[in-house]
């Protein structure tokens, strides 16, 4: 099944690989299927590769009597083929990225690669900018990515595994100095990859429990970002050492990784306070583990001898007396190995952790001992030779703790008033506290605050749900005493609407004494109280909310014990499903700006946690555009982004990748925070009628949306009849409902599910559904406005991702295939309707894209991507048709048909591949 490229040629070492798999994968399907099968697969491709070029009644009408002709088994051999080759050709093009990064730094002539730490530092450089100046802008720095278990991950873990053989084989049969049978063995073990890939079920036969999560969650930390983390902090360091060699230079941990995956209850029952709990334990295992590892390769090459070099007496005596705890079996038994004997006595503190005689008590200890020993090696060791991996240890140390990520609580804030509810009736103190107007409930929660007197009986007093939410900041307290307090920092509140739910959770961290008010007046708060602002409307409403809490004392004290810091999510999933693409990212956007002034005037440091999903509808894009496309201002306080689903696996699976992903991110942040500590043009340049021209932008382009959205009537028997939606819940790719509760109405439906069925029908229609009207309304006033909007996408990063964004939405929306999903709607005349409206804004969209960037087609400007989704279009679009068959034969069967069912969810599972987006 070869894919056809184009001849430039960066490109060739991708058509050779690509061309050498889909061989491999021909050959594996005679073998599975004979000759019959292969042809089959090629048939349908030709068909469809030739309707791309020439949208013919008879060609189309030849390849559905091709579609409509298969039977199993030979129908589901012919969507695994096709899905399989997305998988390779994925592989594929990740090793060519990790390929051309290595030829871009092994020639001579290169200059710095743009959005490295080298490009960066060298930047800062010729900008003029003090050593002070950057050593000050590290020290502000803080990213954070936290991964999360929302279900939008189609692959298997062990499809994913196999993935990474075939890639590290692909990246070893590039190496040139390689002999004959060595190339051969390589290409054999290739071919049995593909084999295993072939004859593997790339389908989970059950959904995921919360601690299979977990575990898949866990895996990148074993397998990448454990060590490419620190090493992303040493290149900066090393970075700067070059460009300023006279200079000493300090690095702090400034990125990052946390989690929700175990943590996060908003909407999934499955996670109780032992589910968490269980967590904490689980990281501390991988963590302790990967640490022993390290230590133990230390062990081996710290052989130094006092013979040899000479080692200070108080560190010699610091050793024998710690020797004393051991017994003879466990100690290093050659006395003037004196670093290996202090190894071991680490090794054997480590394995005890959390037993108070011979253990670590907390990770502070272990950095003592680690930074003793490196202190040491300073006195005897070259200058400027630093053993690297001492060095790196101590980073990682300080990075993961005995915690590995702190874990995010998640709830939802009708969770916290209902048990706030009960707790304050069953004392006397409201007797109906929901009921009250939000100026009551802040008295009444007030007057909680204030008193130093606990509100809460024992808890079989209470409900089934108000003692789990009790038992959940019980469980916080237990963890800060056990694993410490970076293990969990922060509690999220989804749909915050008023200032009374942070409140709500404060008198419930009370209860729980993680915040304490002591009768002398003073405060302990050992816990962040973040809220999520997800709609629309909380996102205008959100300066408001977080004013209002600000000036009230109790909380002000709250955030003095939290050094003065405000953490708040911004939501783009439910936002953008609420108000469409553009708008949400514009109030999101406008968020930011009035917080971060309001902030300011109470002397509040911010951290704007951004909750992007992989895919367009839901925020996604790469991580360095997302940072360029906040207001500057923002940059320089801490941001915190989401890694979910998909974008685990296409990021960090492989090693290189994860480097240049958290490179490009790290570089973004670091440039970005010097150019507003400089107050420069550049960071701030930012024109009050670009802003004002997105004011008018969005208000029309709402109305547009929610005028088909919540207007139309038909609208939501289209979505649920012409996308698979119904067919998603049985992928068995989380834990989590697709429902927050067991209801139709559309507010209930998660974003996921909405972008995830939207992508597969190919429609993509939360990703740029009216933008088009409101950018061609607005250019349309008048010709000064078009070369306006021309002026916004040059020199603003915001409005240059918007329209970026919109361009790749429309580049993997299919009109034409999303038209053939019509088929599946019941009343025929509906579909064919919403289905112009869709496609006269798709149109009109794409029209007002082109004049605003000047080009000829859409993203001319980003010529590998506009390549690789026209490339792949062909090899997709079987598997939309075979799809809406399927979907169409299953809806009308009376019967329960397995092998049908089966079928339909490989072509979702395929689509995701192709695409490369799900949810």
């Amino acid at each position: 099944m070869p894919i056809q490229t184009t001849n430039s040629d960066h490109t060739t070492p991708l058509r050779r690989d690509v061309n050498a798999l889909g061989n491999i994968l021909g050959d594996i399907l005679v073998h599975h299927g004979g000759e019959e099968l292969l042809d089959k697969v090629e048939t349908i491709r030709t068909l469809t590769k030739n309707l791309r070029k020439n949208p013919d009644a008879g060609l189309y009408q030849n390849l559905k009597d091709e579609i409509n002709n298969l039977q199993p088994p030979m129908r589901s051999q012919v969507i695994r083929a096709f899905s399989i080759y997305f998988h390779l050709v994925n592989i594929a093009e990740q090793n060519h990225r990790i390929r051309r990064r290595r030829e871009y730094q092994l020639r001579e002539d290169h200059g710095a690669q743009p959005f490295s730490l080298e490009s960066a530092v060298l930047s800062l450089k010729n900008n003029d900018f003090s050593k002070e100046v950057i050593q000050d802008v590290l020290h502000q720095l803080s990213l954070e990515l936290i991964i999360t278990a929302h279900p939008t991950e189609a692959t298997k873990r062990t499809v994913l595994e196999i993935q990474k053989r075939i890639a590290n084989l692909l990246k070893q049969l590039d190496q040139p100095q390689m002999t004959k049978s060595e190339r051969e063995s390589l290409k054999e073990s290739l071919f049995n990859e593909v084999t295993v890939l072939w004859q593997t079920d790339e389908l989970r036969h059950r959904k995921p429990t919360v601690m299979d999560e977990v575990r898949n969650g866990l895996y990148y930390f074993d397998q990448t970002l454990f060590d490419v983390l620190p090493d992303i902090h040493q290149e900066l360091e090393l970075q700067l050492e070059e460009a300023y060699p006279n200079e000493e230079w300090t690095v702090p941990n400034f990125l990052k990784f946390g989690s929700w995956i175990g943590g996060d209850r908003d909407g999934n029952p499955n996670v109780t306070p032992e589910t968490t709990w269980e967590t904490l334990n689980k990281q501390r295992e991988l963590v302790l583990k990967k640490y022993e590892e390290v230590l133990v390769e230390l062990m081996k090459r710290f052989s130094h001898s006092t013979n040899r070099v000479s080692i200070k007496e108080d560190f010699i005596h610091a050793v024998e007396k710690e020797e004393q705890n051991l017994s003879e079996n466990k100690k290093w038994r050659v006395d003037n190995e004196i670093y290996r004997r202090k190894f071991a006595i680490i090794l054997e503190r480590l394995r005890q952790v959390g037993n108070e005689e011979n253990g670590y008590q907390s990770a502070d200890e272990l950095l003592s001992d680690l930074r003793q020993i490196q202190t040491s090696v300073k006195t005897h060791q070259p200058n400027k030779h630093e053993l690297k991996m001492l060095r790196k240890l101590i980073r990682q140390v300080e990075l993961f703790g005995f915690h590995l990520a702190t874990l995010d609580i998640r709830n939802h804030s009708g969770e916290h008033e209902a048990a706030i509810d009960e707790i304050l009736n069953k004392v006397n103190i409201s007797e109906n506290y929901s009921s009250l107007s939000e100026e009551k409930k802040i008295n009444v929660l007030e007057s909680v605050l204030k008193d130093p007197r606990p509100i809460t009986l024992l808890n079989e007093d209470y409900s089934e749900a108000t003692q789990e939410m009790l038992k959940v900041f019980q469980m916080i307290k237990q963890a800060h005493n056990e694993f410490g307090e970076r293990s969990i920092e922060v509690y999220l509140i989804s749909m915050t609407e008023a200032a009374s739910d942070l409140l709500e959770v404060l008198v419930l961290a009370k209860e729980a004494g993680i915040y304490r008010l002591h009768a002398d007046g003073k405060v302990e708060s050992h816990l962040n109280v973040a809220p999520l602002l997800e709609t629309v409307d909380d996102l205008v409403a959100g300066p408001e909310i977080l004013k209002t809490v600000f000036d009230m004392g109790v909380y002000s004290k709250h955030l003095h014990e939290r050094n003065n810091h405000q953490e708040i999510m911004l939501g783009y999933s439910d936002g953008s499903k609420d108000g469409g693409t553009l708008t949400a990212n514009w109030r999101l956007y406008k968020a930011q700006q009035e917080i971060h002034e309001m902030a300011k005037e109470y002397q509040v440091k911010l951290k704007f946690f951004h909750g992007r999903g992989g895919s367009l509808g839901r925020g996604g894009g790469p991580l360095n555009r997302s940072l360029l496309s906040q207001p500057a201002e923002t940059l320089g306080e801490g941001v915190k982004i989401t890694e979910q689903g998909e974008v685990l696996s296409s990021r960090y699976l492989l090693r290189d990748i994860a480097y240049r992903s958290l490179e490009q991110a790290a570089s973004t942040l670091v440039e970005g925070a010097a150019n507003l500590s400089q107050e420069s043009e550049q960071s701030h340049h930012r024109e009050e009628q670009w802003e004002q021209a997105m004011e008018d932008i969005s208000d029309i382009s709402l109305k547009k949306y929610q005028s088909l959205v919540f207007g139309d009537e038909d609208f939501l028997t289209y979505f649920n009849e012409a996308t698979p939606l119904q067919e998603l819940s049985e992928l068995n790719i989380g834990s989590r409902p697709m429902k927050r509760k067991d209801s139709s109405k559309f507010e209930n439906l998660r974003a996921i599910p909405w972008v995830f069925a939207w992508t597969q029908s190919r429609h993509l229609l939360p990703a740029w559904y009216a933008a088009g009207t409101g950018l061609a309304s607005y250019a349309g006033e008048n010709e000064e406005h078009l070369a306006l909007l021309q002026q916004m996408y040059n020199n603003w990063p915001f409005f240059r991702s918007t329209i970026d964004n919109l361009q790749m939405a429309l580049t993997k929306a299919d009109i034409q295939t999303a038209k053939q999903y019509i088929a599946l709607v019941n009343d025929q005349k509906l579909g064919e309707r919403i289905f112009k409206t869709i496609v006269t804004e798709y149109d009109e969209t794409k029209e007002i894209l082109l004049k605003i960037t000047g080009d000829e087609e859409l993203l001319d400007q980003q010529a590998t991507i506009q390549e690789s989704v026209r490339l792949r279009n062909p090899y997709v679009d079987p598997l939309n048709f075979l799809q809406v068959e399927l979907i169409k034969e299953l809806r009308n069967s009376e019967l329960e048909d397995d092998e049908l069912h089966t079928e339909v969810l490989l072509t979702i599972s395929g689509i995701a591949a192709g695409l490369r987006n799900t949810g």
